[in-house]
């Protein structure tokens, strides 16, 4: 055995030193071209053949040489409406959400979605290969693309998820975009990469319905889930849960570390970001939309907060410090959502008005209705 081991690494070696490859990416194409072995995902002319699907421009895959054909998917579905319509439908309502927050930074509306979707559904006959990550942003888009591959027919077995959270040598990993073109090419040889089951296909179905739907009923069974191939779906649901307003305060969780990063000392908005962000086990949320939400609780009827200046929306430089109410909600002595009502959808579920249906309870970590009515301890700021 020990002979064996030892006369595959040289061929490992002898194969590096003529291809010029890794030796992870020697050792995985020898061991492809082994009868008998089956490789966790497509390589060589099947993996250049696919097509490639990720979270953004960032990430260099035309640099690994593995992939000719790269479709971006633009949209941070876990802002704005995402309501349980038809494709077509869909695509008009999240064009028109990005616009008016002014996050259509290409001007390209709907017809980006359209072509997106094009592309995706062009390949029905072939392969693909997603790469994404282990945060909220990336684990809805991977339900949103495998529930469309499923719709179209896709056989999970031509799917190729390669999904990770963390990377050697980095210490705390923050996307795929931080990887060199080399790292990247690592990636379909490590147990990141694997192709789906029918299990996998099906679970991401039930999870894009839940995340639509209009009531967050099914969110709980979802956060529940351990997938060994969608295994970072659970706690991105998990994570999404937390953005209900909490029974203790009306805030969400990223509200909520937005004023105690303030009340910690973040005099400046750019400040605020970064130490909120820094709370999160896995950061998710861009700084536009961090500060959109900020604007919002400083422009409040009973404002949280107090920006500087006052007369234009929240950036980086903005200045910022808790208001008396601020700090009352923080402390858990005032409801924000009783306060100053809310207007926020959570994927298919529309939170709106001073009364809402459901809650999120730190008590049992779970999404629930709550018994006490909160607005008795929103009478004053």
């Amino acid at each position: 055995m020990m002979t064996k081991q030892a006369d595959f690494k040289r061929r490992v070696r002898a194969r590096m030193a003529k291809t010029g490859e890794s030796y992870a990416t020697a050792r995985s194409n020898l061991l492809a071209e082994q009868p008998g072995t089956a490789a966790s995902g497509p390589t060589g002319d099947g993996m250049a053949a696919a097509l490639h699907v990720s979270n953004g421009d960032g990430t260099d895959l035309p640099g690994t040489g593995l992939a000719p054909r790269v479709l971006y998917w633009r949209d941070v579905l876990h802002e704005g409406p995402v309501p349980a319509v038809g494709p077509e439908e869909l695509r008009q309502i999240r064009a028109a959400f990005l616009a008016g927050a002014n996050a259509d930074d290409r001007a390209e509306g709907a017809d980006m979605f359209a072509e997106r979707d094009r592309i995706l559904e062009a390949n029905r006959d072939g392969e693909y290969v997603l790469w994404f990550e282990a945060d909220l942003y990336d684990q809805l888009q991977i339900i949103q693309i495998l529930a469309r591959l499923a719709d179209l027919g896709v056989p999970a077995q031509r799917i190729t998820l390669i999904c990770i959270g963390e990377h050697p040598g980095i210490a705390r990993f923050g996307g795929l975009g931080q990887l060199t073109a080399e790292q990247l090419r690592e990636l379909p040889t490590t147990n990141a990469c694997a192709r789906l089951t029918p299990a996998a296909l099906q679970l991401a179905t039930h999870a894009w319905a839940a995340f639509r739907a209009p009531t967050p009923d099914g969110l709980r069974a979802i956060a529940g889930n351990r997938s060994s191939e969608l295994r970072f779906l659970g706690e991105a649901f998990d994570r999404l849960s937390r953005e209900y307003p909490a029974t203790r305060d009306g805030l969400s969780l990223t509200e909520r570390r937005i004023l105690a990063a303030v009340a910690d000392g973040a005099a400046e908005a750019g400040t605020a970001f970064v130490r909120a962000a820094a709370r999160e086990t896995r950061p998710y949320l861009g700084d536009t939309w961090c500060f959109a939400m900020m604007d919002r609780m400083a422009q409040a009827p009973i404002p949280l907060l107090h920006a500087e200046p006052a007369n234009r929306p929240v950036d980086r430089g903005t200045g910022l410090s808790l208001t008396r109410a601020g700090a009352r909600v923080l402390a858990g002595g005032a409801d924000h959502v009783a306060l100053n009502g809310i207007d926020r959808w959570v994927g298919g579920v529309h939170l709106r008005g001073h009364h809402v249906p459901w809650r999120w309870d730190d008590g049992t970590e779970t999404i629930t209705r709550p018994a006490e009515d909160p607005q008795t301890r929103g009478d004053s700021p």
